[in-house]
């Protein structure tokens, strides 16, 4: 095959393939198609500022004062008495809150052997209860009870308080003490059995011996009294004395300022052995307790007794409409009239811490207000005579205005003279009751007590 054959073959061999190729080329090819999705996602975004807070911060700076104090100590320890004595500080406090109270609360005896020792210690409590009278004046004299006549002027007491109250509380014209309560002493007697014989109470002493010899004349006791302790038969020698020769006579014997020898003390005795001359009183006294006593007057046994108000606690309820009293009768008119009223209340001792506090607590308890909470608290009766009389019963009013008339207030011998000659006195005036003929001894014996007592208190 010539050269040029075999370039044609292989040209048309090329060209075929070409064809085939194109033909090939001819077949759906799969077309990609690229598809964009925007897809769109919310994204929180916390983005954190940084701000500048300005904080204003109050703060309470608690100043700290110094805590008034006052130091109180009281004899109150029964329990009606002990409750109503934390209630008075309670009321006192939320009247001063800025006050605290250390209130010592200390039984009764306790606190009379205690008392001393108070008033002497370098740091005494800021107020105490304690008793008017002499059982008062023994500490006044030796400078130990501080004197609140600014506070009597202050408070206007010396207008309030009946005028022997403001004895009571006062030593040489000047005041140391403030009275808050009371009782009185009188001739408690039945009236059915005076009404029986046609008896009225006696106003002096002939129409009192005229009273135990008609009582006797009908087979009545005119007296009961029980004189087991000692204290029942003082309360005779207080009155006769008292009316015979004065309360102010008397103030100074139970001061020891004056003589049991002196023949004004005779009289006493005297008048004295007179009832039982006329049979006045109840035989073998000394087996009874007062109260045992009381029993003869209850039976309707008895007509009288010289006692303290307390006598209404121990009689019955059902005989409460036959029993009254009456003002010891008189027997020597010229002299001014006392009365037995045995008085408790509050003072400052000479040296009191808190002085300014003890005032606050002095005139609180003093005021009209407190002293009507008590009397309706205790049944105890006001010495400020603001308190009114309408709270009372109307015994208890009778009482009051005998003692609103009366010129002096003493308290008891046991409590006006000191504890060693009330000892000594008492057991001459059992003597004498043993044996009213031995005067002239018993006088001697007690003014020998007196002197060596009093030598003693100074």
């Amino acid at each position: 095959m010539s050269r040029r054959r075999v370039f044609l073959v292989v040209g048309l061999l090329f060209l075929l393939a070409a064809v085939l190729a194109a033909c090939a080329g001819a077949t759906p090819t799969p077309e990609r198609v690229v598809e964009t999705v925007v897809v769109t996602k919310q994204v929180e975004k916390v983005v954190t500022k940084e701000v500048e807070k300005v904080v204003t911060q109050v703060v309470t700076k608690e100043v700290v004062k110094p805590k008034r104090v006052l130091v109180y100590n009281s004899y109150m320890g029964d329990p009606t008495p002990r409750q109503a004595d934390i209630e008075l500080v309670k009321m006192f406090q939320e009247k001063y809150p800025d006050v605290e109270v250390i209130h010592s609360i200390v039984a009764h005896e306790d606190f009379k052997q205690a008392i001393r020792a108070y008033l002497t210690s370098s740091s005494p409590p800021d107020a105490l209860t304690w008793f008017a009278g002499n059982r008062l004046r023994f500490f006044v004299k030796r400078g130990l009870v501080m004197d609140i006549s600014d506070m009597w002027q202050e408070q206007g007491w010396l207008e309030d308080y009946p005028k022997g109250f403001v004895e009571l509380s006062s030593y040489e014209g000047r005041q140391y003490f403030v009275p808050t309560s009371w009782y009185w002493w009188a001739v408690y007697y039945r009236p059915s059995i005076f009404e029986k014989y046609g008896i009225t109470p006696p106003k002096t002493w002939d129409e009192l011996l005229s009273v135990c010899d008609t009582l006797r004349a009908n087979g009545i006791i005119p007296f009961t009294i029980g004189t087991k302790y000692r204290w029942t038969a003082a309360g005779w020698f207080d009155y006769l004395n008292m009316r015979i020769n004065g309360p102010e006579f008397h103030i100074r014997l139970m001061e020891g300022q004056e003589r049991y020898d002196d023949p004004r003390m005779r009289q006493v005795f005297e008048h004295w052995k007179q009832l039982f001359d006329h049979q006045c009183f109840i035989e073998n006294a000394a087996a009874y307790s007062w109260q045992e006593a009381l029993a003869f007057m209850i039976q309707g046994k008895a007509a009288m007794y010289l006692m303290g108000d307390f006598i209404r606690d121990s009689f019955p309820d059902e005989l409460e409409n036959d029993l009254d009293f009456f003002q010891f009768p008189i027997i020597n008119p010229d002299v001014p009239i006392g009365e037995e009223a045995p008085t408790d209340g509050y003072f400052i001792p000479a040296n009191a811490p808190h002085p300014e506090e003890a005032k606050m607590f002095i005139a609180f308890v003093g005021s009209p207000e407190v002293q009507e909470y008590f009397a309706r608290k205790l049944g105890r009766l006001a010495t400020n005579s603001k308190v009114p009389i309408s709270i009372y019963t109307p015994a208890q009013q009778k009482g009051i205005r005998m003692i609103q008339q009366a010129d002096y207030i003493t308290q008891f011998y046991d409590r006006d003279t000191t504890p060693p000659m009330a000892d000594k006195g008492m057991n001459a005036f059992m003597k004498f009751w043993d044996n009213p003929d031995r005067i002239d001894e018993i006088l001697a014996e007690l003014e020998q007590a007196r002197q060596e007592v009093f030598a003693e208190e100074q």
